[in-house]
């Protein structure tokens, strides 16, 4: 299964390919499309609510184009990766245009996971490639706190 990274890059170089990226920053460009879209979801996720806001985006539910979700990654964009580049109000304009269709794309790829019939926080791990589908039915509760913490870890430790 490929992670949240791939998938997010393959959306990102699908919406792209429609806009002439001068050669010089194109690699900037998409990375800080790929961040921004990475960055606005674990934001979210800590935030209250953010898990359901991210399942509805995620499952095709709630509209792309009007997610806060979405907001946030075009602000992030804008900040971090536009305003250092002057590339001018047009292809400033295309290019944040990009983050609402980028975030199209990722509708509908959370699904039922690991088999227990519905979508839940499990299922945003294992679709994050974070976490893998249990071959065994075991407690929901467990797997959930044994995978959060196993995340938790590995976020401490980058800091």
């Amino acid at each position: 299964m490929a992670n949240i990274n791939d998938i997010i890059s393959k959306a990102v170089a699908s919406a792209a390919g429609n806009v002439a990226i001068p050669e010089n920053v194109k690699g900037t460009v998409l990375n800080g499309l790929s961040e921004s879209v990475l960055g606005s979801l674990t934001q979210t996720a800590t935030k209250a609510g953010g898990i359901d806001l991210i399942k509805g985006l995620l499952t095709g539910k709630a509209n792309a184009a009007t997610s806060p979700i979405t907001a946030l990654a075009g602000k992030l964009f804008t900040n971090n990766i536009l305003k250092n580049l002057n590339l001018g109000g047009s292809l400033n304009g295309a290019l944040s245009g990009l983050i609402p269709v980028i975030m199209g794309k990722l509708g509908g790829i959370l699904k039922d996971q690991d088999g227990d019939g519905d979508v839940d926080f499990q299922d945003i791990l294992i679709t994050l490639g974070v976490a893998s589908a249990p071959q065994k039915k075991a407690s929901p509760a467990g797997s959930v706190l044994g995978t959060a913490g196993t995340i938790l870890g590995s976020i401490l430790k980058k800091k």
